[in-house]
């Protein structure tokens, strides 16, 4: 019943009446005129209410000191004194500061349940018996190490294992957040959660339940979650000195000077008030700002820590490249072939695969008006190549391998072309017509047109920048050395990324990552300060970070570095300001100068300041 009552009272429409009733009696102080029962009552009881619950949970259940105690006790000395309007005034001010902060610190839980919904809750087990082999669907918690599964193209793989027979194409950027399909055979390993696209494969069930891959990733972001504690309200990290220093003057005061009411102006001024306020208005402002430049932040804290971070670490895929692939280059290998008809006979022959490179071939031939060719007799041996018959001949379109399967010999200039198109992490399709080779295409991700500059502009304010990412060394390497990154940590799954954020923080380093896929999600987590690309990136990924970006756009990381600086400077003056306002109104309390009604509007007075001076960060300008 009391919980609920104080949910009640702390909300934002109890507060709306209670500033109402303060203001009309505000009115009737200013005004001379006296009423049987003063309307700062009702702001008393809606606004201290949550007050004096708040200071004795903590006082008695956790043994702590906070702010709210030392205000609950000047609210009750005005109280007792018949200064209402004082004991309204305080008690609102920490209401309002209270519902600041709570909007600044909401956190989204969704990304975990997200999470979790990508865990198969079936898997397609081969049992062999008299009759042959046989099929039937378990649950996941059913599979056991060493039991036989066979997976279908388009069906997600249930547990870690080890293919044993077919080929295929795997998606596993759930996992490594590579752009590209790993074509897979008998030998090569599969993880759980990840998406077969295209053959069947049978495999051997190696982790299982809590030990699979997926399982883990959501472990680490279980784990990165609750090692994150919420923020502290400033104004209590001092309220173990404020409370008996505010109790000792006010009682030498009273001693001294034999006047209670100095004692509880006093206490009245001594609320920090303002210093409660000086943290969630400037966040508060920061937060608008932001978001008028696409850029989300989730809570305060993060604001705050990004302010102080001397580290950022980027995924590859889809954070400083598009994460689109596109046609790069395109080789004949052949006297008689140019490259538009190149381009046609191998677009002619993909528009039947559904393969990301094949596709991206194809829009790339449409998009320049390229003739596509009837194609007949298309055969697809998944994580090889295709095979069709074009114009009574036969296109053969694949990987290396694929071709030395049927014969065709791959030369020391394809080897050489092979290697350097590696090098620059593209990936080929090399084309053979009636048993020769004719050419050779190459794709690539694209590398956003803001990511080289935003890297200078991050190194000019001495940030160290690492890349992080689950692609091929040489992929990564490629890659950073386009933008001008130095320190470089390829073919990482999500458990290696946390351990390297980990590492840096155990160096000192305040961390934000910044990334967009599942995979990262942990990382995100671990980070300091997590930030995700909020167009392009998964939900989790979004929901797990503390900050998004909501076009994508990386050249928005400086700004928002100098926004948390400014925003982190405002906060520090603004506390300065509030202690000394309260210094002063102190001195004057001492003196008498100051009454409970006249201390409250001067009180009242130093945190419309603090809120004056943290909202210029709304609009301020930031090169």
């Amino acid at each position: 019943m009391i919980k609920k009552i104080n949910h009640l009272f702390s909300g934002i429409p109890m507060t709306i009446v209670a500033a109402v009733f303060l203001a009309a009696s505000l009115i009737l102080l200013l005004s001379g005129t006296e009423v049987p029962v003063d309307p700062a009552w009702v702001t008393v009881i809606i606004c201290g209410f949550p007050l004096l619950y708040l200071a004795i949970t903590r006082l008695i259940l956790q043994r702590w000191i906070s702010s709210a105690l030392l205000i609950s006790m000047a609210m009750i000395a005005s109280i007792a004194i018949g200064e209402l309007f004082a004991a309204g005034e305080v008690a609102f001010i920490m209401a309002i500061g209270a519902i600041l902060e709570d909007k600044t610190v909401e956190r989204a839980k969704k990304g975990l349940k997200q999470l979790l919904n990508l865990v198969p809750l079936q898997g397609r087990r081969l049992r062999t018996d008299a009759t042959g082999t046989q099929e039937e669907m378990v649950s996941v918690e059913q599979i056991r190490k060493d039991d036989l599964l066979r997976v279908l193209p388009g069906e997600t793989i249930p547990v870690d294992g080890e293919i044993i027979a077919g080929n295929t194409s795997v998606d596993q950027s759930i996992m490594t957040g590579e752009s590209l399909p790993i074509d897979k055979g008998a030998g090569d390993s599969v993880f759980s959660g990840t998406l077969n696209r295209f053959g069947s494969i049978d495999i051997m069930a190696t982790k299982v339940g809590e030990d699979s891959s997926l399982q883990k990733l959501i472990r680490l972001v279980q784990e990165a979650e609750n090692s994150k504690a919420p923020m502290q309200r400033i104004a209590d990290k001092w309220a173990t000195w404020l409370v008996p220093i505010a109790l000792i003057i006010a009682v030498l005061t009273l001693i001294f000077t034999g006047e209670v009411i100095r004692a509880v102006t006093i206490l009245v001024v001594f609320c920090p008030c303002a210093l409660a306020l000086a943290t969630p208005t400037s966040i508060m402002a920061a937060i608008g700002q932001a978001t008028k430049h696409g850029v989300i932040i989730k809570s305060g804290e993060a604001l705050e820590k990004m302010g102080k971070v001397d580290c950022i670490a980027f995924d590859k895929t889809g954070t400083l490249t598009t994460g689109t692939l596109v046609v790069s280059d395109i080789q004949p290998l052949a006297e008689d072939m140019d490259r538009d008809t190149l381009l046609s006979l191998a677009a002619s022959a993909e528009v039947y695969s559904e393969h990301p490179l094949a596709k991206a071939v194809v829009d790339y031939a449409k998009e320049r008006a390229i003739p596509l060719l009837p194609a007949q007799d298309f055969q697809m041996i998944p994580g090889k190549g295709i095979q069709v018959s074009l114009n009574g001949e036969t296109l053969l379109c694949g990987n290396p391998l694929y071709l030395k399967e049927h014969g065709i010999p791959i030369g020391e200039q394809v080897v050489t072309a092979l290697t350097r198109f590696q090098s620059q992490g593209k990936a080929m399709i090399l084309v053979a017509q009636n048993n020769s080779l004719i050419g050779a295409i190459a794709l690539s991700d694209t590398l956003r047109d803001t990511a080289p500059s935003m890297v200078k502009e991050l190194h000019e304010a001495n940030a160290t920048i690492v890349l992080l990412t689950g692609d091929h060394a040489q992929t990564a390497q490629y890659f950073a050395e386009q933008v001008g990154i130095k320190t470089v940590k390829a073919e990482l799954l999500p458990a290696d990324k946390v351990n390297s954020i980990k590492a840096l923080q155990n160096q000192g380093r305040k961390v934000c990552m910044i990334g967009d896929g599942v995979n990262d999600a942990p990382a995100l987590k671990t980070a300091d300060v997590g930030v995700a690309m909020g167009t392009m990136g998964s939900d989790i990924a979004v929901e797990a970070a503390d900050i998004a970006l909501m076009g994508d756009d990386i050249a928005k990381i400086p700004y928002l570095k100098k926004l948390s600086n400014s925003t982190v400077r405002t906060i520090k003056f603004n506390i300065f300001l509030s202690m000394a306002i309260n210094f002063v109104a102190i001195l004057l309390s001492v003196a008498g100068v100051l009454t409970p009604v006249t201390g409250a509007l001067v009180h009242n007075a130093g945190s419309v300041l603090v809120v004056l001076n943290a909202a210029l960060l709304y609009d301020r300008k930031y090169k």
